[in-house]
């Protein structure tokens, strides 16, 4: 499905004793899922994941495509909410039908 990337943000905090002390506060990935639906063809769905997704092979689009059409459903992408929600909306935007972003 690609590279799935943790972002980790470091903070450095003071002890009671005067030391420091880095804590690591890891950010959720978000998870890309195209439903199915009765109007968008097989042909559109694989151009759009191939398009818009990093990395997508024309194979792995046209897997995703029939996973879609015959489970309802396909998590197309994983990874930081930034790039998530571009991704959400760039496939919107072409008529895609996308469940909400949610918590890998």
């Amino acid at each position: 499905m690609g590279v799935k990337l943790k972002l980790m943000m470091a903070v450095a905090s003071v002890t009671p004793k005067g030391s420091t002390s880095v804590i690591r506060n890891v950010y959720p990935n978000y998870k890309v899922i195209v439903l199915n639906d009765n109007f968008n063809t097989f042909e559109h769905v694989a151009n759009c994941l191939m398009k818009y997704i990093p990395n997508m092979t024309g194979d792995r689009a046209w897997e995703l495509t029939h996973q879609v059409h015959s489970e309802g459903q396909a998590i197309v992408w994983v990874g930081p909410q930034e790039p998530a929600e571009l991704y959400h909306q760039q496939l919107r935007r072409e008529g895609l039908t996308i469940a909400p972003l949610e918590e890998a």
